[in-house]
């Protein structure tokens, strides 16, 4: 039976609420370590934790930022310096006036740990962020050295169901569907007034016709690991294989038992798969 597209936002949001936190810190709005650089229409916020090679972190979209990484971004510290960037127009970090593509988000990353480090770095990125990964990689080899992708679809195509078939997540459908996530957001954004806006800007961004050429997937060198859960509606299982065999140095992670969501479903096999890869 095909689930709702967003079902699985539900499910996220009550798993969120239930799985205790693992420190009191406040990522995503970190006084302490939060910062802000400007890419020429938008002022991006991120935060910095720990020391060594860097390990940058791109998030979800809509309901994904950067405290979505609560778990990983102590596990990554202890032995790397981590980089969580806010995806343009999520939390604090401002919608700007250009339209959204992933090569847009790439963009913005790229200036963001440009203006950090002229080291290389690892790049996590989950659903959103990994497709912005992925397109941050290939338009600049140079800059990535290892990928990690945990449920990042190529294509519209590779969900089970498209949104536009489910339907627009318009201000009042995300009102009924989490009344309280969008309280709680709009007290992070810059310009809550600016929310309808940054709907309309997602929902253009997810109906692209591709979020990532094939060609482009192939052309990417850097050791890349795959990850997606068995029951993810977002990316089903025989595009995750197709998307691997794709990638010229590709080692591929699924999650049995989970959607899209592994970092909340089962974090301890997320880690098992992410840590032998970054050593």
């Amino acid at each position: 039976m095909i689930k709702h597209l967003f079902a699985n936002v539900v499910l996220f949001l009550a798993t969120a609420n239930v799985v205790p936190a693992q420190s009191s810190i406040p990522y995503g709005h970190n006084p302490e370590t939060g910062h802000y650089y400007n890419v020429g229409d938008a002022k991006i916020y991120y935060e910095l934790y720990g020391q060594g090679k860097p390990v940058v972190l791109l998030h979800g979209g809509l309901f994904g930022y950067i405290d979505e990484y609560e778990f990983l971004i102590p596990k990554l510290a202890q032995t790397h310096q981590v980089i969580a960037i806010g995806t343009r127009g999520h939390g604090k970090s401002e919608i700007g006036t250009r339209p959204f593509s992933y090569q847009q988000l790439a963009d913005d990353a790229y200036q963001v740990v440009r203006h950090l480090t002229k080291d290389s770095v690892l790049v996590l990125g989950f659903s959103d962020g990994g497709i912005t990964g992925y397109n941050l990689t290939a338009t600049h080899p140079e800059l990535v050295r290892k990928l990690i992708t945990i449920g990042a679809p190529r294509r519209p195509t590779d969900r089970l169901l498209s949104v536009e078939k489910e339907g627009k997540m318009t201000a009042e459908r995300l009102d009924t569907l989490a009344p309280d996530f969008v309280k709680t957001r709009k007290l992070l954004m810059p310009d809550p007034n600016r929310w309808t806006e940054f709907l309309d800007k997602l929902d253009i961004l997810w109906n692209q016709p591709s979020f990532i050429p094939d060609e482009a997937i192939r052309q990417i060198q850097c050791p890349t690991l795959l990850m997606a859960g068995d029951k993810d509606p977002y990316f089903k299982t025989d595009k995750v294989l197709e998307t691997a065999r794709l990638l010229p140095h590709g080692t591929l992670s699924i999650i049995p038992g989970c959607g899209h969501v592994v970092l909340y479903c089962n974090f301890p096999a997320v880690w098992e798969s992410i840590s032998p890869f970054i050593k």
